[in-house]
């Protein structure tokens, strides 16, 4: 499960502004590489929608079923605080519970039918 933890007010290219809703999956535990020792943690990730603001307020707290997955990426940089810059190649996306692992289908086709002339 994922829960609807917050919302932010984002632009598009065309500087046209969208509510992105932020999940936050189950509490996992992690094993720290530098020290052994093992934190709490959840991963996190955001997921364009279509709501007004005050309706992402309102969907605060709600729960989905479905989990926040590792995705391979680009590299890029990213800055923690207490170490500074780092390189990562992973981003998180959310996967609702029973999604087809390929949506889309293996050929696209048109469903214009050609013109007709006489």
């Amino acid at each position: 499960m994922v829960t609807i933890v917050g919302y932010r007010i984002s632009k598009n290219k065309s500087e046209k502004e969208f509510i992105a809703l932020e999940l936050q999956g189950d509490i996992e535990m992690v094993q720290s590489l530098e020290t052994g020792a093992f934190y709490a943690t959840a991963r996190k990730a955001s997921v364009t929608s279509t709501f007004s603001e005050e309706t992402a307020k309102g969907l605060i707290g709600t729960k989905m079923p479905g989990i926040i997955k590792r995705m391979e990426s680009e590299p890029y940089d990213y800055t923690v605080a207490e170490t500074g810059e780092i390189k990562l190649a992973h981003t998180y996306a959310y996967q609702p519970e029973n999604a087809p692992s390929n949506p889309l289908p293996e050929r696209m086709f048109s469903l214009k039918l050609p013109m007709i002339t006489s």
